[in-house]
């Protein structure tokens, strides 16, 4: 790779910050801790959204500030400001230093050094105009209007950051990232004079812009949208009850990212709140299930050279051929269950102490052809799209609603239905899997994680899988 575009001291070249007194103030906090960081980031974002023929709004933001947080055992010290200076570093010495010092015993060493980039450091933002920003949305306006005429609303947006992260340890271990990240959405509405309904397709990473202004990428995507709002338009109501449905690849690994994911993050089974706590080595799933969380892939959504803790991420076998291998951990996590990090703490800015999250999760491809597994249904639901849900960690109970999904019958997949929810629990539900595809897919890059009030950026994936005996909530009556 190139030069970096960042100089290495960029933090102490735009702000008041000294360096060596920087370091000085972080070894003094934190070295009766077991644990701890201060986490320096400069953001900068942009948005642009058109909406019936016009731009709606476009926005930049930029904004900078350290978060610096001690740990003591299980206590954890944070304070943060957007003031970079060493007063305001000072300020959050004091704060942080409210926790009980002195070491536990069990203190972490500083994370594994790495040289891994898996994005370019180039900012996105830079390179394009204005006004090709607009043009753009502008072009996937009058596409999806010139290619049908039932189409009444159009709406598209593009939305770009571009992060700097600097973390420095107590004994002088500093680890930096630059992380750039990319999406365009686009969204129809089409009427047939009887009945309205909407598509919708978005895309993204950590990549440049020039992806996304692609004329093949945009216009996929806007078919996409298109192809969507059609298929709803001709669907018909949901059936109602339990049945074998067969999900497809790609984005409805939400479903578990959400029913399966969060329960296998490390704080959860620390505190023995998640239904997979102190099943390590047991059986969880059935035979072929194989789940990772791999934060390695370049350009990914999800992806981190190093997460927000400075630790290299990794890919971690959660659930291997049914048998439960693994964790996700953060640093503290870790620390407490007597394992190691595995690259996943994060944080949604520097105003947030980092937790266990994922980055890209998904389920492995099996052998079987896409097919032949829908061939096997004799009567039920094929789901192709998801869009919100809601999961108990504790239970593992979800509820999920399809944004596009099919009757089959007779091996066949046949009439679109409209209104499908999917009900069950987390564990059960990868007992219930009978046969998984050779398709692996991952999501487009538009997925978003929330936990704990935070949010970020994360990818899913799966094959296409056949899941026997599984709820489904209909509109039919």
């Amino acid at each position: 790779m190139s030069e970096s575009a960042v100089p290495l001291n960029f933090f102490f070249e735009n702000s008041s910050l000294e360096e060596s007194k920087t370091c000085e103030i972080v070894d003094s906090a934190l070295n009766d801790m077991d644990d701890g960081e201060l986490y320096l980031q400069s953001s900068e974002s942009e948005s642009f959204s058109f909406d019936d023929g016009r731009l709606k709004s476009a926005s930049f933001d930029s904004t900078q500030g350290f978060g610096l947080r001690s740990v003591v055992g299980e206590s954890t010290g944070y304070a943060h400001s957007n003031e970079l200076s060493e007063e305001a570093l000072k300020r959050a010495v004091n704060t942080v230093g409210a926790v009980r010092t002195g070491k536990s015993g069990t203190q972490d060493l500083s994370p594994a050094r790495t040289n891994r980039q898996l994005y370019s450091d180039a900012n996105p933002m830079t390179g394009i105009d204005f006004s090709e920003k607009v043009a753009l949305l502008e072009k996937i306006d009058q596409y999806a209007r010139d290619k049908d005429s039932r189409v009444v609303q159009v709406s598209a947006s593009l939305l770009s950051n571009y992060d700097i992260v600097e973390i420095i340890r107590a004994g002088g271990h500093r680890v930096r990232d630059v992380r750039p990240l990319v999406r365009l959405n686009v969204s129809v509405v089409m009427s047939d004079g009887t009945r309205t309904e909407a598509g919708f397709d978005g895309a993204g990473g950590r990549v440049p812009y020039d992806f996304l202004f692609d004329e093949n990428q945009w216009r996929k995507q806007t078919d996409e949208a298109l192809r969507q709002a059609e298929v709803n338009l001709a669907s018909t109501d949901a059936p109602a009850g339990e049945m074998t449905v067969v999900l497809g690849p790609g984005w409805p690994g939400v479903l578990l990212h959400e029913a399966v994911g969060h329960g296998l993050e490390g704080d959860f089974n620390r505190k023995k709140t998640s239904a997979f706590a102190g099943l390590l080595g047991e059986r969880v799933a059935a035979d072929g299930v194989t789940v990772v969380d791999d934060g390695t892939l370049e350009g990914r959504r999800g992806s981190l050279s190093v997460d927000d803790e400075g630790t290299p991420t990794e890919r971690t076998v959660l659930i291997e051929n049914g048998i439960l291998k693994g964790y996700m951990q953060d640093r503290l996590n870790a620390r407490l269950m007597g394992t190691s990090a595995t690259g996943n703490g994060r944080r949604q800015s520097y105003a947030h102490a980092p937790m266990p999250r994922m980055t890209n999760t998904f389920m492995l491809a099996g052998d079987k052809d896409p097919a032949e597994i829908i061939a096997s249904v004799d009567d039920g639901l094929y789901a192709v799209n998801f869009g919100g849900g809601q999961v108990d960690i504790t239970s593992g109970k979800f509820v999920f609603s399809c944004t596009e999904a099919y009757r089959i019958r007779k091996g066949k997949i046949v009439e679109p239905v409209k209104g499908a929810t999917l009900i069950g629990n987390g564990p059960d539900v990868l007992t219930r899997v009978s046969m998984i595809g050779n398709d692996l897919k991952l999501d487009n890059g538009v997925g978003i994680c929330g936990k704990g009030g935070q949010t970020v950026p994360a990818g899913v994936g799966q094959p296409t899988m056949r899941i026997d005996g599984l709820t489904v909530g209909g509109t039919a009556g």
